[in-house]
């Protein structure tokens, strides 16, 4: 069996469970992909392609922007490794260091060449996992995560059940041919998700080499994903081969602040799921694009200052980025904020919000604030103030005695002109 992987950017050390998990319920709320999107998303031309399975997503929307028997089960090679990998990030501090088990690999397999015995941090067996997608790496880490291989895979299946996997079913941490290890191009994708929520996958999956330096000897492996090694702009995630899952690819790229995942499985060769999921990247990275629609600094509101003739412009707190289907443009209004402020404020008070929506949905909320330190009114000001009001007051009082005298001048000129009322009596 033959297989390898792509992604990010380099991480730190496995986070505390609770803290995890609060990542991982934003990151499976992004996964919560409608099925009806995916016709909507994916008009105008989508790339032919030659797996008989695959997806694309771009999560910040939740699109589903190209599938194809996207639910089908089917046998997965090496990309189970994803789920061993989480679990062992989920599980063991990276610098922790573990002795290898045993592994007896045949001639085909991807393998790292450690032997049983030899000292590996889980650093370096992830390394050898992801990258060079190592059968005897992902042995010794289902054994000193649970224990044994049975209870290993038992505990994948627990968590393909908790991410909401329900069309995977694993009965290896490997990969090879075993009947029962079948997931699909959707869960293939929401896995990568969840596993890309972990800084050290990101940045492992998008190196072009790796080199291990603990064990009994250095070793330097290449990306078994050659597009990681080739296009720039893909940074992941994990490739897969055996003669019943065929050449399996779960992939992503990042342009332009736009992130994809694709997924291709059971392509006929190497070269056809290189192409079909650089196909499907360039696809999804055309149709989005990162748009401002909030900038921190720039005016969205003014509010009158008491007892003076001045504003006080009213700023967004910060600049957020939102990625949009091209074409669409999401709306932000203001609430909160008021008619009259009152001194002394210091700059940068909250005094509103700034509602953004995307489709009709609230996506963010930005705080309103002052752009300006407004000091107290002075008492000359205060004073003008109550001299302008009295003035206006007067004026108003004078205008409407005179417009009432009026009224009453002319009611008087119209009784004139109409004579006395009634008749005089004669004989």
């Amino acid at each position: 069996m033959t297989a390898g992987g792509p992604s990010s950017r380099r991480a730190r050390p496995a986070a505390g469970l609770l803290a995890f998990a609060a990542t991982l319920a934003l990151t499976l709320a992004l996964l919560a992909i409608p099925a009806p999107r995916a016709a909507a998303a994916a008009a105008a031309h989508p790339p032919a392609i030659r797996a008989p399975a695959a997806i694309l997503v771009e999560p910040a929307t939740r699109d589903v922007v190209y599938a194809r028997n996207a639910d089908q089960r089917r046998p997965i090679a090496s990309t189970t490794k994803l789920m061993t990998a989480l679990l062992a990030l989920e599980r063991l501090p990276l610098d922790d260091v573990l002795s290898a088990v045993p592994y007896d690999a045949s001639p085909a397999e991807s393998v790292a060449g450690i032997r049983a015995g030899e000292r590996l941090t889980v650093r370096d067996y992830l390394r050898a996992l992801l990258v060079q997608s190592a059968n005897d790496a992902a042995q010794t880490l289902a054994v000193r995560v649970a224990g044994s291989r049975k209870a290993f895979v038992a505990l994948m299946n627990r968590r393909a059940r908790q991410l909401g996997l329900h069309d995977t079913h694993y009965t290896t941490p490997v990969g090879l041919d075993v009947p029962g290890n079948y997931s699909t191009a959707s869960d293939l994708v929401k896995l990568a998700l969840v596993l890309r929520t972990h800084a050290f996958a990101r940045e492992t999956t998008d190196l072009r080499s790796v080199t291990i330096g603990t064990g009994s000897r250095t070793r330097t492996f290449r990306n078994q994903n050659g597009l990681v090694r080739t296009v720039p702009w893909i940074n992941g995630v994990k490739t897969g081969h055996t003669r019943g899952a065929g050449y399996v690819l779960v992939g992503s790229g990042t342009r332009d602040g736009v992130t994809v995942l694709s997924a291709v499985l059971g392509d006929p060769t190497d070269a056809a799921r290189e192409q079909d999921s650089l196909a499907l990247l360039r696809y999804g990275l055309g149709r989005y694009h990162l748009v401002h629609p909030v900038t921190k600094g720039h005016r969205y509101a003014a509010a009158r200052l008491t007892y003076r003739d001045q504003d006080v412009p009213l700023v967004a707190s910060r600049t957020i980025g939102l990625v949009t289907r091209r074409g669409e443009r999401p709306r932000i209004t203001v609430t909160g904020a008021p008619a009259k402020v009152d001194g002394p404020v210091p700059q940068g008070t909250r005094v509103g919000t700034i509602v953004v929506r995307r489709r009709g949905e609230v996506v963010d909320r930005v705080a309103l604030v002052t752009g300006e330190a407004v000091s107290a009114a002075s008492a000359v000001q205060r004073l003008r103030h109550l001299i302008g009001s009295a003035v206006v007051l007067l004026l108003l009082a004078v205008f409407a005695g005179g417009s009432l005298g009026l009224v009453l001048l002319r009611r008087r000129a119209v009784r004139r002109r109409r004579g006395p009322v009634g008749g005089t009596e004669t004989a």
